[in-house]
């Protein structure tokens, strides 16, 4: 009896022109501080800019497992204080942390939104909450927008929050992103010249 070989077979299928391009992240977890083990979700097209920090197209900021991606319309500043702040996401909270030096071990709410100004190049020293209720100009900012009042300060950077208060679970966490908004009630918003 003789065996005989199958012959192979040919399928074709179409491929959907209009999906998403899935890029490596921009820069390595590791370099984040990043604790978890999963990767951005594939969906999520990101492009690594010449500064070498994680960026997505267009002029929002988005928020993919605590690491904000800056936007690559924004200025070159901006970019660089989403990139530093992003340094900064697993610091606990401090009060008065960040006011001796910019680089401490942990943050409080001034301290953060100092960080983020001053390597942005818009802050030479730390200011307390107060002192942002008279820094840079009235009303919101194109790209930067402090909120600040009496005891309690934080950003809006390209569309996120900067902020050491988990509204979700209540109290001071420590400097982090967040891509929901806030009650601004008694809050004076100001924003950088310019931004």
């Amino acid at each position: 009896m003789s065996v005989r070989r199958a012959e192979p077979i040919q399928v074709a299928y179409n491929v959907q022109r209009t999906q998403a391009v899935s890029v490596p992240r921009a820069r390595p977890a590791a370099d984040y501080e990043n604790d978890y083990d999963e990767e951005a979700e594939k969906t999520v097209p990101t492009i690594q800019s010449r500064d070498g920090g994680p960026s997505v197209a267009g002029t929002r900021a988005i928020l993919r497992n605590g690491i904000a991606y800056a936007p690559s319309r924004a200025p070159a500043n901006v970019k660089s204080a989403i990139w530093a702040v992003n340094t900064l996401r697993r610091k606990p909270y401090v009060w008065g942390g960040g006011h001796g030096s910019f680089n401490d071990y942990g943050y409080d709410c001034s301290g953060s939104v100092s960080y983020a100004l001053h390597y942005a190049g818009l802050l030479a020293a730390p200011v307390p909450s107060s002192d942002f209720m008279r820094y840079g100009e009235r009303g919101r900012g194109r790209w930067i927008t402090i909120y600040a009042r009496h005891g309690h300060t934080f950003a809006v950077i390209a569309g996120l929050r900067l902020d050491t208060t988990d509204l979700r679970y209540g109290g001071d966490v420590g400097p982090r992103w967040y891509a929901d908004a806030r009650n601004t009630r008694g809050f004076e918003a100001r924003h950088p010249i310019g931004m």
